[in-house]
């Protein structure tokens, strides 16, 4: 197809009343459909439902080591399940502990105490004239509330298809102390897909942060939501390769069973340095007496171990794959060739990240909602809500049919493209 920009008025202006025409269309069909945040669809939770057999009033409710999960202890969480998620997370078992339900719920303790209580003995954060944090851009719009909601000063720092800009991640943590963190979704992130590269995780264990309290915040939530199974991004352990390099307790990692099991009921973790895990634990302890053991016992009961969650990932990815694919087909077929967006396909995670020309995504993504599409806030995937560009659009296919998600796309295609030509037309 030819590109749009280079149409001339009077066939913009031709496009544009056609475009229009198959928009009022689509209004008149009354849609509702939801692809604002990524949530499992319904089949997908149907999924786990007989975990919820596996243990009732008649089961030993003793972990292997015999401690009784109805009663208090294992602060840091059973042990088989703390095996569980290190073999999820490719950690060893003692750089874990497990939380609840919520890996966000960890990032925002993590934060909370370092606001409070410093980093290991440092200087609290709330002391201090100014913290700084990095933002990978698009990100997840959850870790940038975080720091928000703490007066914490973000920076946007671009993201590419190998992960993010180191150059400026360096200049930043090496010679600014008030930087004090980075957020990172490293393995299909959340929202464009990709997974950071061999030398970017290097280079990030590399870093000689001029404030000793730098920490990475690696939330590496979709290291298992693979899409296919011969096609996985792989990427390095980040904590190994920080030991390697003298730097073991400068990250954090995040995950967590709520796109596995039951996203309101499943189990979170932390894995990081042994020094770093004794910190936590001893404000752990103020906090809490311990999380919930059984929904802990229960987990480890219906997945017994990696295999048995890798298994269950595979059918997670057979509903989920349809979904994806009717969203790139549908892009592909409409949009390829009009240079009016550009859009990755990822080999696992939950979103498609869409950029559309600059200065439209607020209108494409109104113009979807007044048809009866709903889709996450252009600017969400910004520090402050503010993309720059105002280009970024997040697609999130998990929670419709995929019938639906082609539906959805092709509203969306239709937006994009209706958009696109009445920007061209503002220079003509």
């Amino acid at each position: 197809m030819k590109p749009l920009k280079d149409l001339t008025k009077a066939e913009l202006l031709v496009m544009k009343e056609s475009l229009s025409q198959e928009y009022k269309d689509a209004q008149a069909k009354g849609l509702q459909l939801n692809m604002a945040r990524g949530k499992p669809g319904v089949s997908q939770l149907e999924l786990a439902m007989p975990m919820l057999d596996v243990i009732n009033s008649s089961s030993d409710m003793h972990t292997m080591l015999g401690n009784d999960t109805r009663n208090y202890g294992d602060l840091d969480g059973i042990g088989e399940c703390r095996r569980l998620m290190a073999d999820m997370m490719s950690v060893q078992k003692d750089n874990v502990i497990v939380c609840g339900n919520s890996s966000l719920n960890i990032m925002y303790d993590t934060i909370s105490r370092s606001m409070t209580k410093g980093v290991n003995g440092s200087t609290p954060w709330c002391k201090l004239d100014k913290v700084k944090f990095l933002c990978p851009v698009p990100g997840y719009d959850r870790h940038f509330a975080i720091t928000e909601y703490f007066g914490i000063e973000m920076i946007n720092i671009p993201l590419y298809e190998d992960g993010p800009d180191m150059d400026m991640v360096e200049q930043y943590v090496n010679n600014d102390e008030a930087v004090k963190g980075i957020w990172c979704v490293p393995k299909y992130s959340n929202p464009t897909g990709i997974s950071y590269s061999d030398e970017v995780v290097r280079r990030f264990a590399n870093l000689k942060p001029a404030a000793d309290d730098f920490r990475i915040f690696w939330d590496n939530a979709y290291c298992i939501h693979h899409l296919y199974d011969d096609q996985h991004d792989e990427i390095l352990n980040i904590l190994e390769e920080c030991e390697k390099v003298g730097n073991p307790n400068m990250v954090y990692i995040f995950a967590s069973t709520s796109k596995i099991s039951f996203p309101g009921s499943g189990v979170s973790a932390v894995a990081t340095s042994l020094e770093n895990v004794k910190f936590i634990m001893s404000q752990m302890t103020i906090q809490t007496i311990g999380h919930d053991k059984i929904n802990q016992l229960r987990h480890c009961k219906f997945f017994k171990n990696i295999e048995g969650l890798e298994a269950h990932m595979k059918k997670h990815a057979e509903l989920m794959r349809p979904k994806f694919e009717a969203v790139l087909d549908v892009l592909n077929k409409e949009l390829a060739g009009l240079e009016v967006g550009t859009w990755i396909e990822p080999r696992g995670g939950y979103f498609i990240s869409f950029d559309a020309m600059e200065g439209c995504a607020k209108a494409i993504v109104a113009k979807c909602k007044d048809a009866g599409v709903i889709m996450t806030g252009a600017g969400a995937t910004y520090p402050y809500g503010k993309d720059p560009k105002d280009s970024n659009i997040r697609i999130a296919p998990s929670f419709p049919t995929p019938e639906e998600m082609s539906e959805a796309a092709k509203l969306f295609a239709l937006c994009v493209k209706l958009v696109s030509v009445e920007k061209l037309l503002e220079t003509k």
